[in-house]
């Protein structure tokens, strides 16, 4: 004869990371009992804070996602480069904020003569052969208002061609243009003590590159903003004094090279090799080009 047996309390479970607290209820991802502190409500269940750390991606991925979020990463470092660069010749002298040439601007600036035999401004010497300007020249503007068109421009060509063709092709064909036109601002200088600078080149090598586009993909380029933008910016280009001539059409020339290649329409595509052995190239004969109008000035 078996004897009744004393009834059983339930056993009281405890927060694992509390024992002295009473656990309501238990992750629904790992099963642990919690004290309500220690839980946080999700779209389905609760979890524990353990499991909500651990769910939370590594630094590493955080910055893969913010990354791949960004797809106009190189247009707005671009402008951020540019702006950074006029910000210091204001501060260096405040005549740049009105567009004069100054220590700053013939610092960076481009000028075939300086190139070739050195120059002097004020007490400083200038040696020749300051190659570094082919690209430098790329970043100053004269006056805000110079600054201003050009940003805006990069802005607008930066969000529609960047997302399409890639942040590296994207680069590339910037500076490709942007070499392009020192060649042309060399080949066509608008007079012998002139400094050249700006980043018009390269706005141009992306209106000439994005013209060419959607030529290749049979659509009527005058028919659309594109066109309509770089027929104007032409007729500027000629119609007003002190514009660099060759700097614009040799950005456009360059970008117009560089469209054929990397905007070639998904029905007859180049070879992906072709898409950075041409804007490559391209920097690669305009610095060449540039030396060879220089050395024969």
């Amino acid at each position: 004869m078996s004897l009744p047996q004393p009834p059983t309390s339930p056993i009281t479970q405890v927060c694992y990371r509390h024992p002295q607290r009473e656990a309501g209820r238990q992750c629904t991802r790992c099963g642990k009992p919690a004290c309500s502190d220690c839980l946080v409500q999700v779209s389905v269940g609760s979890h524990c804070v353990d499991c909500i750390k651990a769910a939370k991606p590594d630094i590493k991925t955080k910055a893969k996602y913010w990354n791949a979020g960004q797809h106009s990463l190189v247009t707005f470092s671009l402008i951020a480069a540019n702006v950074a660069v006029f910000i210091l010749l204001v501060v260096i002298d405040s005549r740049a904020l009105g567009g004069n040439v100054t220590r700053g601007t013939a610092d960076l600036g481009l000028n075939k003569s300086l190139l070739r035999n050195g120059a002097r401004y004020g007490d400083h010497i200038y040696p020749p052969h300051q190659w570094f300007r082919l690209l430098t020249s790329g970043f100053i503007h004269f006056g805000i208002f110079h600054l201003a068109m050009n940003m805006f421009a990069l802005y607008q060509l930066g969000q529609m061609l960047e997302r399409s063709m890639g942040r590296s092709r994207f680069a590339l064909l910037y500076f490709a243009g942007l070499f392009g036109g020192s060649l042309g601002s060399l080949l066509l200088e608008r007079s012998p003590g002139s400094i050249s600078g700006g980043a018009s080149g390269a706005i141009f090598a992306l209106l000439a590159a994005a013209a060419v586009g959607l030529q290749r993909q049979g659509v009527n380029v005058m028919r659309t903003s594109i066109g309509s933008t770089l027929a104007i910016n032409l007729l500027i280009t000629f119609a007003i004094p002190f514009i660099s001539i060759g700097g614009h059409l040799g950005g456009a020339t360059a970008g117009a090279i560089c469209g054929l290649v990397l905007l070639a329409p998904h029905w007859k595509p180049m070879p992906k090799w072709a898409h950075y052995a041409t804007p490559l190239a391209l920097i690669a004969i305009s610095v060449l080009g540039s030396v060879l109008v220089v050395g024969s000035a």
